[in-house]
């Protein structure tokens, strides 16, 4: 049974990867920072049923701290790490700049120094982003330049070159998947496409009687979180690492985005929707489009999820659990009225 690491399981990423690991047959050890709260909601349904601490195990560490990382390789020995660990919002970056460099790019040297000094014989996979495009041209590919602009693409930057950097000069197996943006209903809620899904939702249903976003006529390239999950796993199953370019090679803006979004739910997003300055970055990033055909041709991935389903799953999504919490919430009142 292989054994797989993955730093930052309990987010969006990390739980999909989780459960495509798990189903190929994999024991999968997931590292969680430590809070003051379980945030672990993404993950609670693999640590069911009676493989649990067998199969699915979780372990505290954090990406600013060597010694939980050199303790967890050292117990842990896996065969294959994904590093999928980061403060990864945008803007936020621009608040906390120094947090997210020492996360984001020391971070992931501090994995490598780990893997290289251990003398791991693991694979390694890097997240790296379309972030680190920037304002280069679209369509990007993997020879396009870098043009970060927020501290978290330039983070990324940094964890993306020196990944390379120890490939060549460690002989270490690992790959960068430069992936452009993936959504699904467990992308946190203070990124735009779940904060317009959730909103749709909470609309529709009484909840919420306004939308504030920032910039709308940005433009990515959307695209379905397992599709990309499983690009990940292809890329560590080569005989040769090298960097890959995941994406679907189409762009919509926010606008059409919400457009869509509120459409699904019979609802004219300009009666809602409302552009607030607090949230435009201080750098702006206008396009952003993947040009995936390497990783068509030498990993043979497909993304299987196009754009409209996309915004229905999520939509849906949102919709069935704003229903959710709603008739809980009624059945909880009566629980408390019979009792009364």
């Amino acid at each position: 049974m292989r054994k797989a690491l993955i730093i930052g399981v309990t987010g969006q990423d990390g739980s999909y990867l989780a459960e495509l690991l798990m189903a190929r047959g994999y024991e999968v050890h997931g590292l969680k920072r430590r809070s003051s709260s379980f945030n672990t909601e993404r993950v609670d349904h693999l640590m069911e049923g009676p493989e649990v601490g067998q199969r699915f195990q979780l372990h505290f560490g954090d990406l600013a701290d060597t010694a939980s990382i050199n303790e967890l390789l050292h117990s842990v020995v896996p065969d294959e790490v994904y590093n999928l660990g980061a403060q990864s919002h945008v803007k936020v970056s621009f608040e906390i700049p120094g947090y997210t460099a020492d996360v984001v790019a020391l971070g992931t040297l501090r994995l490598l120094e780990a893997i290289r000094r251990s003398g791991a014989k693991c694979r390694f996979y890097q997240a790296s982003s379309s972030e680190m495009y920037g304002a280069t041209p679209a369509p990007q590919t993997e020879s396009s330049p870098f043009y970060p602009r927020s501290p978290y693409a330039c983070a990324k930057v940094f964890a993306h070159e020196i990944t390379r950097n120890y490939r060549e000069s460690y002989g270490i197996h690992a790959s960068c998947g430069i992936l452009f943006n993936h959504e699904s209903p467990r992308r946190g809620e203070t990124f735009v496409t779940r904060k317009i899904t959730r909103a749709v939702a909470r609309i529709k249903r009484g909840l919420q009687d306004s939308l504030r976003l920032g910039y709308l006529e940005a433009k990515r390239d959307w695209g379905y979180a397992p599709d990309y999950v499983r690009a990940m796993w292809m890329m560590l199953q080569q005989d040769s690492p090298d960097d890959y370019v995941i994406g679907t090679g189409e762009t919509h803006s926010v606008r059409e985005f919400c457009a869509r979004a509120f459409a699904l739910a019979g609802l004219d997003w300009r009666d809602y929707v409302q552009v607030d300055a607090r949230y435009f970055r201080p750098a702006e990033v206008e396009c952003l489009q993947a040009d995936a055909s390497k990783a068509r041709r030498l990993l043979g991935w497909e993304p299987a999820v196009p754009f409209d389903d996309l915004v229905r799953i999520m939509v849906e999504a949102d919709l069935a659990e704003v229903d959710r919490q709603w008739n809980g919430g009624r059945e909880a009142l009566r629980g408390l009225a019979a009792g009364a």
